[in-house]
């Protein structure tokens, strides 16, 4: 009977072969050395000891104990070079393994910076892909029979009729809170979810996405508001965007009014920041946001969203770039920062940071 080991279970687990374990492994070998380093000094010291007294009982000895006297003599100057080399080879190796380790440190962060940046520009890439359907929403929508009728006739059957169509549109386009139609003084004539936001009535001529949206050169172009507490979603955080409703439902006629788009942001905004898969460390150690040109937080995984100005001089040498990563010193803490800077897609671009942070 022949007993073979083609059945024994061959173990598939294998050590991954990352900076952090080989910074791991060296510095352990340097443990290793410095323990084996001592015994050896340890084992050397008695080793001299009695020598000593070999050399002290062959003196007492006299002639009878030269001979011992001699291997004696031999058993020090051995101990001697003995610890020589070790504190050389000590020495030595653990030089080499502290550039080791520096090497190894520089690699991670290397390789983890790499990676916080591909995250971060991942995330805005994704933010700037779906609000360039946000800005085509608004201005196709402005073209709406129903909404030009509704600031050319008046009326409270022209005005239901178009809170009637934006209501349709916004079964169809859940990622908006309602839609707002405003006449030319900036009054919301009609809206789309009257039922939930009682913004008929509201005069919004002041706001950011009315001026721009009615001072714009078309209905080709749209206006924006950025991320903000808006009273039209009952106090939640939303993006505007906004277009001219012009006569006849042309990008070129006479301008009658303002069709917004009130945009769910924390349900996009949110998403992205809180899946950010930063793996390694605890998730209090890490950080994912969005940020305006002028460091206001506008989303934010730890759920600092609008309520915290980042110092931008802090990430001056990485705003400057498309993307990178920097070992910045935030809040008094050492923290490995990836970048990605807007890159826009087709027509649009946020022009915002976003930062992928993990504290060392």
């Amino acid at each position: 009977m022949f007993v073979t080991a083609l059945n024994k279970p061959v173990s598939t687990t294998k050590t991954a072969a990352t900076p952090e374990k080989i910074l791991e492994l060296s510095r352990a070998a340097a443990t290793c050395i410095e323990k084996t380093s001592g015994e050896i000094a340890q084992i050397n010291l008695q080793t001299r000891l009695l020598a000593f007294n070999a050399q002290i009982e062959a003196a007492r000895a006299g002639s009878v104990g030269q001979c011992f006297g001699v291997v004696a003599s031999e058993m020090v100057g051995l101990s001697d070079r003995t610890q020589k080399a070790a504190a050389g080879l000590q020495n030595e190796s653990l030089a080499l393994i502290r550039e080791l380790s520096g090497i190894c440190e520089n690699l991670a962060t290397e390789v983890r910076g790499s990676r916080l940046s591909d995250l971060a520009l991942g995330n805005i890439d994704l933010i700037d892909r779906n609000l360039y359907e946000r800005s085509c929403d608004c201005r196709w929508w402005a073209t709406d029979g129903a909404m030009v009728a509704a600031l050319t006739e008046g009326g409270e059957n022209a005005t239901a009729f178009a809170s009637e169509r934006m209501g349709v549109i916004l079964k169809a386009y859940t990622v908006y809170f309602d839609i707002v139609l405003a006449d030319r003084n900036g009054r919301i004539i009609a809206n789309g979810r009257p039922a939930e936001y009682a913004s008929e009535g509201k005069v919004v001529s002041n706001t950011e996405w009315f001026r721009s949206a009615w001072n714009s050169r078309s209905g080709d172009e749209f206006g924006f508001e950025t991320a903000h507490v808006s009273a039209l979603a009952g106090g939640q955080r939303v993006l505007v965007y906004s277009c001219k409703v012009c006569a006849e439902g042309h990008a070129d006629g006479e301008p009658l009014g303002v069709l917004g788009v009130v945009f769910r942001w924390d349900a996009l905004a949110d998403t992205i920041v809180r899946a950010t898969p930063v793996d390694g460390v605890a998730s209090e150690k890490n950080r994912a946001c969005i940020v305006s040109a002028k460091g206001l937080i506008l989303a934010d995984s730890r759920g600092r969203a609008l309520e915290e100005t980042l110092n931008v001089a802090e990430f001056s040498s990485l705003f400057t770039g498309k993307k990178g990563f920097a070992v910045l010193s935030i809040g008094g803490r050492s923290h490995l920062v990836g970048h990605g800077f807007s890159p826009g897609f087709e027509t649009y671009s946020t022009g915002w940071h976003s930062l992928v942070m993990r504290e060392l």
